[in-house]
């Protein structure tokens, strides 16, 4: 962990993003509060400024129009020719880049946070790729010691070989919040109190690191995903059975190779034919039905965080 970089200057350019995808209501409605009220994310070192991602989708209240959003944020997408047949998102994407961006440069913005729900019973998870783990890996255990009675756990998603192509990516850092469970299109009060207070205790940690606190080394456990589980299906792609009630609702608990996972519609129970404990994630996550995911696996590792030194002094000095 510690050959990986970490800020060495203030974050003064940070955007909270909400409504990446249009039904998932927390964050659409905590960005729709702060485009008329900014004064809550107004921090001495910086203010971070509001972004609806999708207002078509969230118009709509559909998670996007014609492709995710949250994938679309690749060099191929970003730097194509506009033409009138783009899919919504591609042009949004675009947008967006000019807006935060643009992507892998000095001009883009210091921190994103994107704002999520799932319907998956995850609880509070920060989702990470892994070249932002030091930063966010701090911010993470500062969460976790603001809410001791909060399970905080930290997603670290890597695609092997592949380009990063969330919405945070545009940025130098940032980091995904992931609320749930929670319906789509429904907005729960008791998840938009604690998303908004968990937004606020980020923007602390960013003030806290911009007036030059330094952070201590700890160790923490974080789960690193693995690859995902489809559903069990007909050769046509119908179900042909479900998430297994033993499974359900127990996202980020270990699995055991011959623990059941599905449970057929013929009354059968499937199980889990891994050599070794997983750690499922987005357990019957209703957005994955199309992309043919029950749930991810994941492994998790104890990690040793080095610490975050102080800023100097020089580079502080609010502006």
């Amino acid at each position: 962990m510690s050959s990986l970089p970490v800020p060495r200057e203030p974050l003064r350019r940070v955007a909270v993003t909400g409504g990446t995808h249009g039904n998932e209501m927390c964050g659409i409605h905590l960005i729709r509060h702060w485009l008329q009220a900014p004064g809550e994310l107004q921090r001495p070192s910086f203010s971070a400024m509001p972004v609806l991602a999708n207002p078509a989708a969230t118009a709509a209240c559909r998670r996007y129009m014609d492709r995710d959003l949250n994938r679309t944020f690749t060099f191929t997408f970003l730097s194509s020719t506009a033409t009138p047949n783009d899919p919504y998102e591609v042009t949004r994407a675009q947008e967006l880049n000019q807006l935060l961006g643009p992507k892998g440069t000095d001009q883009a913005f210091d921190f994103i946070l994107d704002l999520h729900n799932t319907t998956a019973n995850t609880g509070v998870c920060l989702i990470s790729e892994a070249s932002h783990s030091p930063f966010n890996l701090h911010l993470c255990h500062y969460l976790q010691l603001q809410n001791p009675g909060l399970p905080c756990r930290l997603f670290q998603y890597d695609i092997s070989g592949r380009e990063t192509y969330s919405v945070e990516s545009v940025s130098k850092d940032g980091i995904c919040l992931e609320l749930g469970p929670q319906p789509q299109g429904v907005l729960r009060a008791d998840l938009f109190s604690q998303m908004r207070t968990l937004v606020g205790s980020i923007l602390d940690f960013i003030e806290l690191f911009n007036q030059g606190m330094a952070f201590p080394a700890f160790e923490m456990d974080i789960y690193r995903t693995l690859g995902s589980v489809d559903f069990p299906r007909t050769a046509d792609g119908d179900l042909t059975g479900t998430v297994h009630p033993q499974l359900q609702d127990h996202d980020f608990e270990p699995l055991r190779p011959g623990e059941p996972i599905f449970k057929l519609f013929s009354g059968e129970d499937v199980l889990y034919e891994g050599n070794s404990i997983v750690y499922p994630v987005f357990i019957n996550e209703a957005a994955y039905y199309e992309k043919n995911v029950a749930f991810l696996e994941s492994e998790r590792i104890r990690v040793s965080v080095p610490a975050l030194p102080g800023l100097t002094s020089s580079s502080t000095l609010v502006p």
